[in-house]
């Protein structure tokens, strides 16, 4: 079950299932992702520039965002 974290400005989607745990968003963003918190990404703590870098870098790509619009 995919699931969504926004900052308003993109929205992460994480597949668990996709995941195979390499470890590299921890290593990149550790103020973001704690594998063994609820929830396990505060996106708070980083900047959405910061965050896109990140998750364009997660091989498996069970992490992906979307941009947020107004519609």
């Amino acid at each position: 079950m995919e699931k969504n974290y926004t900052n308003g400005e993109i929205t992460i989607h994480w597949k668990p299932g996709k995941c195979i745990h390499s470890g590299v968003c921890v290593r990149a963003l550790p103020k973001v992702y704690h594998p063994r918190e609820v929830p396990w990404i505060t996106i708070d703590q980083a900047s959405t520039a910061e965050l896109i870098e990140q998750i364009d870098r997660c091989p498996s790509g069970a992490l992906t965002y979307t941009h947020n619009t107004d519609v």
